[in-house]
């Protein structure tokens, strides 16, 4: 027998959303989000790169401009208008300094309770190989949130004026296969479906038989199913890690 999802804590203010992509979020978390501001729950974007790489038959200045707008886009339609991107090369982030420390930047520039990501594992779901810049991303986000309360650890950010914050309660990592908490999703649909179809220009160069073609049936479909574990109603799930 499937084990019931918990519901995930509300009871926090704040969260920084940190992905390597722009729409890393809009595959479901976007619907979370959507469901948080309109509770008056302050959200912010830190995407680490720009997607560059993300379409072969496009040049990667072009497509990175094209993908940054269409984040703003996705983000606004869910209440969220802060958005920053970070700057790493896409299809190449690496793990280590230079990533830790922009995240704790990030943490403490907008001082979040809580921290959102999507799966960082080495496999999806379906068992397919994640990408290394999902889980250098994520590893490193885990190691910023100690990183960014801890004075004695990246000190030129205090020379920056990002005094230390050690408020993060937990990391929310969307479609986490090792997910035991979840979202009531069904007011943040409508938002989410509309944040999903901004990425207009990067779902037009997927493969024409691609299950993004229909933005609408694709999340319903999706949150539906998750949903046969948190009370039959569209459900986005999290796995919730203490830092």
């Amino acid at each position: 027998m499937t084990t019931p999802y918990e519901p995930m804590p509300e009871d926090w203010q704040r969260a920084l959303c940190v992905v390597a992509h722009p729409d890393d979020l809009e595959y479901g978390p976007a619907c979370a989000i959507a469901r948080w501001t309109a509770q008056g729950k302050f959200v912010a974007y830190a995407v680490v790169s720009r997607g560059e790489a993300g379409i072969a038959t496009m040049d990667p200045e072009a497509t990175g401009a094209m993908r940054a707008e269409e984040q703003l886009r996705a983000a606004a339609a869910v209440g969220v208008w802060d958005v920053d991107f970070l700057g790493h090369p896409d299809g190449v982030i690496e793990y280590g300094l230079p990533l830790r420390r922009d995240l704790a930047r990030s943490i403490r520039q907008y001082r979040p309770d809580v921290l959102v990501t999507i799966n960082f594992y080495e496999r999806w779901r379906s068992g397919d190989w994640n990408t290394p810049d999902h889980r250098n991303v994520g590893v490193a986000l885990l190691d910023a949130a100690s990183d960014a309360g801890n004075p004695w650890v990246f000190p030129e950010l205090v020379d920056e004026g990002f005094q230390p914050w050690a408020g993060v309660r937990f990391l929310a990592v969307g479609g986490s296969p090792e997910s035991g908490h979840a979202v009531d999703v069904t007011e943040g649909m409508d938002a989410g479906i509309e944040a999903l179809a901004a990425h207009a220009g990067y779902l037009a160069s997927l493969p024409p038989d691609n299950p993004m073609a229909d933005v609408a049936g694709y999340l319903t479909t999706k949150l539906t199913h998750f949903g046969e574990r948190f009370g039959n109603v569209p459900t986005m799930p999290f796995e919730i890690i203490g830092v």
